[in-house]
């Protein structure tokens, strides 16, 4: 019987898509396969953002990756959640946290009863200071949420900020001592078999051929195995999406840092803010329709913690993605399979399912049709899924202070995000279309933070007695903000990281 078993896995593009593909591939095939990653030294990693989700850790944790060391290595800071400012209406302040608001109370989600005890009760507390990591991030505090005690201290999650280019170099040298092989090189053809359109090898400028069976394509927003080679087409969603520029640039760290990511709303778009440990990331995302490079630049310049320690890099995009990702022989993964703006850190969490979904799907080298059709679907639901959480943050918005703004309000949105907005904003009811996405404390943070205010709540929070709800609610935030005030500044908690790192 002829020996099917794919031999050579080549990945066009290093780079943080590149790297992130190719480390779990060495890791499992390294004494089976070779994986090849082609680096072009005349592209630079693109790199917009350096904040993560939570889901990273599961991603660095079945590499087998030690975390302090990580840290040290990446100079990474902790992340809680996302802190939005004038976004919904100028002057707003709202954070998106990694957590619940609570435990469940008689079978109802927890921010159902604060709808309940908000209309009974004058000056009922913001729903915020029931979240552990919107408190801890307030109080600049942090430490690992503990699992051996379940209670206020595991009830929050965590991602991380941390410098892109030193993550793909980590992940590199992880690959590399794994059998991985990396070429430096410049593609100037791409190889098909005549009859089936595989691709079969990649020219380089020198005159090398490298060889494959599988092709990853991680290549960035152009795409040259999946789109130049084998034409995916791609589906634009600048009309929902309007930002289609960038400018990025570092400045030395703040006095303290932040656990958290900050994103400001500007005229015509809005302003990030990662704190790392050696600098602090900043970028300006906006949409060029409504604003001049010009003054983008120096809104961004302006807004800076402390010195810029470059020129603004600019970045153009299209917001959108491939409509299929998986063609043939050949997989893209990251920027060359879409791209959706980087204001909920979701760029990294794309690369994380594509590489996942790939390992689960692996195929031999019949690449049966059904394999490429499933990777497609769950990644279609997957970019939908992000684009229309993200649609949410302009949409729902009471600013007419700019063009910009009032486009966003009156745009169209799909259906499925009308029936959940209109859904929480008349019942306070979340629906969840993606399991794999956001989960309810996240529509609940969000659309609360912006300004929805439901007109109902679940009929069965009814039931309980409203005054013991009353002190469940009052103790468990008591409970919360003697946690957090004995809890490390985050400054000291990465100080204490590294040292251990070195230590190790």
């Amino acid at each position: 019987m002829e020996d099917n078993t794919i031999r050579r896995i080549v990945i066009l593009g290093g780079g943080t898509a590149g790297w992130m593909a190719a480390a779990p591939l060495a890791q499992r095939l390294g004494n089976h396969a070779s994986v090849t990653v082609v680096e072009s030294p005349d592209i630079g990693t693109i790199g917009v953002g350096e904040a993560t989700l939570p889901t990273i850790r599961f991603y660095n944790a079945l590499l087998g990756i030690d975390q302090a060391d990580f840290i040290a290595r990446t100079r990474a800071t902790f992340k809680l959640g996302i802190e939005f400012c004038d976004w919904g209406h100028l002057g707003n302040r709202f954070f998106h946290g990694f957590g619940d608001f609570g435990p469940p109370l008689a079978g109802r989600t927890a921010h159902m009863h604060w709808l309940r005890l908000a209309r009974a009760f004058d000056r009922m507390p913001p729903l915020e200071d029931w979240s552990m990591p919107a408190v801890m991030a307030r109080e600049f505090k942090f430490v690992l949420p503990n699992k051996s005690q379940p209670g206020v201290t595991d009830s929050f999650s965590y991602g991380f900020h941390f410098d892109a280019g030193l993550y793909a170099n980590y992940l590199r040298d992880y690959a590399v001592a794994r059998g991985a092989r990396r070429v430096e090189g410049t593609v100037t053809a791409v190889e098909q078999h005549p009859e089936t359109g595989f691709i079969t090898a990649l020219t380089l400028r020198d005159g090398r051929r490298i060889e494959g069976d599988l092709f990853i394509d991680c290549s960035g927003f152009r795409g040259l195995l999946i789109e130049d080679t084998l034409h995916a087409g791609y589906d634009d969603w600048s009309d929902q999406l309007p930002c289609n520029s960038a400018l990025a640039v570092p400045c030395a760290s703040a006095p303290r840092l932040t656990p958290y990511t900050r994103s400001t709303a500007k005229d015509a778009g809005w302003i990030w803010r990662i704190p790392l440990q050696h600098r602090t990331g900043n970028g300006h995302v906006y949409s060029n329709a409504f604003t001049s490079d010009e003054r983008a630049r120096d809104t961004l310049l302006q807004g800076l913690d402390g010195a810029a320690l470059d020129e603004p890099r600019q970045l153009r995009f299209v917001t959108g993605r491939r409509r299929k990702s998986w063609i043939k022989n050949c997989v893209a993964i990251g920027l060359s399979a879409g791209f959706v703006e980087p204001l909920e850190s979701t760029s990294i969490n794309l690369i994380e399912t594509a590489v996942g979904k790939l390992v689960e799907l692996f195929p031999d080298r019949d690449f049966r049709p059904e394999l490429a059709d499933e990777f497609n679907r769950v990644m279609s639901v997957r970019y939908e899924s992000v684009r229309d959480f993200i649609m949410l943050h302009y949409k729902l918005t009471a600013r007419d202070d700019s063009e910009f703004w009032r486009y966003c309000a009156a745009m169209p949105i799909p259906d499925s995000l009308r029936h959940q907005i209109e859904l929480f904003r008349e019942t306070g009811r979340v629906t969840i279309l993606d399991r794999d996405g956001f989960a309810e404390p996240s529509f609940v943070a969000m659309m609360t933070g912006l300004g929805v205010v439901p007109k109902r709540y679940d009929p069965m929070a009814d039931g309980d007695d409203l005054r013991q709800v009353h002190g469940h609610f009052a103790a468990l935030r008591d409970m919360i903000a003697a946690a957090v005030a004995k809890m490390p500044d985050h400054d000291t908690f990465v100080r204490t990281q590294s040292v251990s790192a070195k230590v190790a």
